[in-house]
């Protein structure tokens, strides 16, 4: 149900936070979205044109983890990190009153979503931690982001879930760690972990296709992906297993294919911490990007032999946009590295979305 700004302070006050600040006006078109922590601990979202300026923010009433834009450019949703419920609507047009909307009873956001190819009805992936299974809940945009139901995801903690090329099949990172609300970020089965990628059927919701990692492999979660240019799925990982450990963090799929794992050099290895923030692939397809903000690292790998194009040290680099065949970094610290290098006082979170290209 939407809610209009009286409600949504409400919800806002419900969840210890004061309800958002109004838009500020806008310099021009935003072609960056990032959710943020300002200097006074509050979160919010932030709009940035293509050279990096602020053109406006939304307050949040808790932290953002992903922004997705509409098809036609005008709305995007920025999802509260796990285990939050809330998701913030907001108008990138005509910058009316922004929308909030909740998760169903029983289930929570991951932070992650997108939209269906017509923009009429929004996915989201959730976490239905009564019955302990991953779900994408369903939401119908014209109707005020009501809940309408929702698709199995065939696995646990589902992360990130993209629509491919096809506009027909939905692909999802099932990271395989058991969460429960009632303690927040525990991870309740580092044990018997099952990390997965599913491929569902974006009408039907039916299975087509799942893959998991090795045995050897179960603490690995698949957290993060993008599609490249063949139309192969590459992913990132984070790893849970122990620190003396030197796993490989990034993997390709081909449909009807076993997963293939990435074999960086030992020491860009390394480099990573264990840690993949985001993954993003280049406009045509033919880079990928990865960051680790834990490594203070963001590479840029080739998409068909796979070699490391660029090395770009940048310390907390997490988000990650295409910019063209190229790509825009953001920072915990607040830099922005893209078509000129920026610094505000914001603390950027996870991902950085690109609007540059969005009708």
């Amino acid at each position: 149900m939407s809610l209009t700004r009286r409600h949504f302070a409400g919800l806002c006050a419900a969840l210890g936070t004061l309800p958002m600040a109004p838009l500020a006006s806008a310099l021009g078109a935003p072609a960056f979205l990032s959710a943020y922590r300002d200097e006074n601990g509050d979160y919010g979202v932030a709009a940035l044109d293509d050279m990096g300026a602020l053109l406006f923010t939304e307050r949040l009433p808790g932290r953002g983890h992903d922004t997705v834009c509409a098809p036609n450019g005008q709305t995007a949703i920025t999802f509260a990190r796990r285990p939050g419920r809330f998701a913030l609507a907001i108008d990138l047009k005509d910058r009316n009153i922004p929308y909030a909307f909740e998760a169903a009873p029983n289930r929570h956001f991951y932070g992650h979503g997108f939209f269906s190819p017509d923009g009429r009805l929004l996915y989201a992936t959730e976490n239905a931690y009564e019955d302990e299974r991953g779900v994408i809940g369903i939401y119908d945009v014209e109707a005020g982001y009501q809940r309408i139901g929702e698709f199995d995801t065939h696995g646990i903690g589902p992360h990130e879930a993209i629509l491919m090329a096809d506009k027909r099949t939905i692909a999802v990172a099932n990271g395989g760690i058991l969460t429960h609300p009632d303690f927040p970020r525990w991870k309740l089965n580092l044990a018997n972990m099952v990390p997965s990628l599913a491929y569902i059927d974006l009408e039907t919701g039916d299975l087509q296709e799942l893959v998991a990692l090795p045995p050897s492999l179960h603490q690995l979660s698949i957290r993060h992906m993008a599609q490249a240019g063949d139309r192969s799925i590459w992913f990132g990982g984070q790893f849970e297993g122990t620190r003396a450990e030197i796993v490989p963090l990034i993997g390709r799929h081909r449909r009807g294919s076993e997963i293939e794992l990435i074999n960086l050099p030992d020491p860009a290895l390394s480099r990573l911490n264990h840690y993949i923030a985001s993954v993003k692939a280049s406009a045509d397809g033919e880079r990928i990007a990865v960051t680790s903000s834990r490594g203070n690292m963001a590479y840029v790998l080739d998409a068909i032999d796979h070699r490391i194009i660029e090395s770009i040290p940048l310390t907390d680099v997490s988000g990650c946009a295409p910019l063209g065949n190229h790509f825009c970094f953001t920072t915990g610290q607040g830099a922005l590295r893209g078509t000129r290098d920026t610094q505000l006082d914001l603390s950027f979170d996870n991902h950085l979305t690109g609007l540059l290209g969005v009708a």
